[in-house]
């Protein structure tokens, strides 16, 4: 079968696309129609992710295709239209084998690309916003990268999950657009945010802020919230990993929330099921709309990654391998 792997441990320009063996063992065995591209994609090729497979080995951590068998007792079947975690290798292949509580089956009103493209992103969105973020009616969510997956899926998900109002920071004119196609209320440039906030929001500020970067805007996050608000700590796409001076957490009774999503769903049974019978609904009901990614053909997988880490990727990235 045709697989993208890395082959070596110096970034994106080591993935390539080779002729491997189907992957063996027990599982829901999924002939893949589209592989998603995520941040972590990026760090494993350099070796700089939490887990550090040796390479040779397979990209790719979700999946959508069709079930070619599954184990007797799995809640899925030959021929079911699904998605899936491999967590956290496997995926960017024409083959991919999962345990079965890791397959959802796929709303008919998704496509492929689309579907390969909701559970990193939405599931960690729908996790951090009603979970850690605890958002409720009304309130005003900003959303830093706000054209990157995370950001795209939490402009797509706040609305419908209460949020009033959706403020989308984006370092360029080019990512505004793909800001507002995602739903944003308004776009704020990165540079000068926290008083563009503040004149939006008649200086009082937002409710809650969802960071996927990091870097050096994060005071000025931490000085746009309003007594009582919340902080999400996502990521960290703009390479620093900033620190707290506790003291504004006093001052202004304001929350800085860790937002693992994967070690949540790691030490919580059934959390991953939770999580998606709710966005399923969502989607299934036409409430919230399916993410509109950025598609790449199986060869070009390699520039996929690299928009990982050069911050160039318009929304969420998917290949298409079927």
């Amino acid at each position: 079968m045709r697989a993208i792997r890395v082959t070596r441990l110096d970034g994106p320009d080591s993935v390539e696309l080779a002729e491997v063996d189907e992957p063996t063992g027990d599982g829901v065995v999924v002939e893949v129609h589209a592989a998603g591209a995520a941040f972590p994609d990026a760090l494993l090729t350099r070796g700089l992710y939490q887990y550090r497979p040796n390479p040779p080995f397979v990209l790719g951590a979700e999946i959508a295709g069709v079930v070619r068998s599954a184990p007797e007792g799995a809640h899925v079947r030959s021929g079911d239209r699904v998605v899936g975690l491999t967590m956290l290798t496997g995926g960017m292949a024409e083959v991919a084998v999962l345990q079965p509580d890791r397959v959802f089956k796929l709303p008919d009103n998704v496509s492929f690309e689309a579907g390969a493209g909701l559970l990193f992103n939405d599931l960690t969105v729908y996790f951090a916003l009603t979970v850690r973020g605890r958002l409720q009616q009304g309130e005003t969510v900003l959303v830093h990268g706000a054209a990157g997956g995370i950001g795209t899926s939490a402009l797509r998900l706040a609305p419908v999950l209460g949020a009033s109002r959706t403020i989308a920071v984006v370092s360029t004119e080019e990512k505004a657009e793909i800001a507002t196609s995602a739903g944003a209320t308004d776009v704020v440039l990165a540079e000068g945010f926290k008083d563009a906030v503040k004149e939006l929001t008649d200086g009082r500020g937002v409710d809650i802020v969802v960071d996927p970067v990091g870097g050096d805007r994060f005071t000025d996050s931490l000085r746009s919230l309003v007594a009582g608000g919340r902080l999400l700590v996502i990521g960290f796409t703009g390479g620093e990993i900033p620190t707290v001076k506790v003291n504004r957490l006093l001052l202004n009774n304001i929350d800085v929330v860790g937002v693992g999503w994967g070690a949540w769903a790691g030490t919580h049974p059934g959390a991953l099921n939770e999580q998606w019978a709710a966005v399923e609904e969502l989607l299934s009901s036409g409430r919230l709309a399916p993410p509109d990614p950025d598609v790449y053909p199986l060869d070009e997988a390699a520039a996929a990654v690299a928009s990982m880490e050069n911050r160039t990727a318009k929304g969420k990235v998917v290949l298409r391998v079927r």
